[in-house]
């Protein structure tokens, strides 16, 4: 018995039309404005036996080709919206275990501050400088310059009127009065460090600044 010979395989045909979501894909445009372009002549169109609308696809290479669409406004692509700024916090302390303690704790608030560290007075106007912090964080009794002398620099710069400071020392009241006493605007707390006190504060700054908060 004589096999026979296998078909020649059937040559593809071009593909000539698209659908309408292809269509506005390419275009650029919403399914909707594909529609109506079909409808009003711009696109050449047909619909299937169930409903379905066909466009040609040498009328929609002619449309992206025209000038008038080129020309076309169809608006600007939706932006992102912009994150707003973190909260700049420093955190002036010398013990190594409460320096490390700020950082693990601070590293959880909600609206992630960047946060830079100091470790005295003189440290921390360096720090203070280059970051401008919106609050600071700062213990009183440190080595090299304390915190009482680094407040009294600070207060005599301007430019620096607008930082938040707290302060968190062990200290007794009658005790800072002794070394000179603080600004009234300055907020002393005492130690162990109120974490959730001064979370709170930090919020409301943010919300104050419109800084980012969560």
């Amino acid at each position: 018995m004589r096999t026979p010979s296998p078909k020649p395989p059937r040559a593809k045909v071009a593909k000539t039309f698209c659908t309408t979501t292809e269509a506005a894909d390419r275009l650029g445009v919403s399914v909707r404005t594909a529609q109506l372009w079909a409808e009003n002549g711009l696109l050449r169109a047909w619909k299937t036996e169930g409903g379905h609308r066909r466009i040609t696809l040498e009328s929609l290479e002619r449309l992206l080709a025209s000038e008038e669409f080129r020309s076309l406004d169809r608006g600007e692509p939706p932006q992102k919206p912009e994150r707003k700024p973190r909260l700049r916090v420093l955190v002036v302390e010398d013990e190594p275990n409460l320096l490390m303690l700020y950082q693990m704790r601070l590293r959880k608030w909600r609206m992630a501050p960047d946060t830079v560290f100091a470790k005295n007075g003189f440290e921390a106007l360096v720090r203070i400088g280059l970051e401008q912090p919106h609050l600071l964080i700062t213990d009183l009794l440190m080595p090299s310059m304390d915190g009482f002398e680094m407040l009294r620099k600070l207060r005599a710069l301007p430019e620096l009127a607008d930082m938040e400071v707290v302060v968190v020392t062990g200290l007794s009241v009658g005790e800072v009065e002794e070394r000179g006493g603080l600004p009234d605007d300055i907020l002393v707390l005492g130690k162990p460090i109120p974490f959730d006190q001064i979370e709170n504060i930090a919020t409301n700054l943010a919300i104050r600044r419109d800084l980012q908060v969560d």
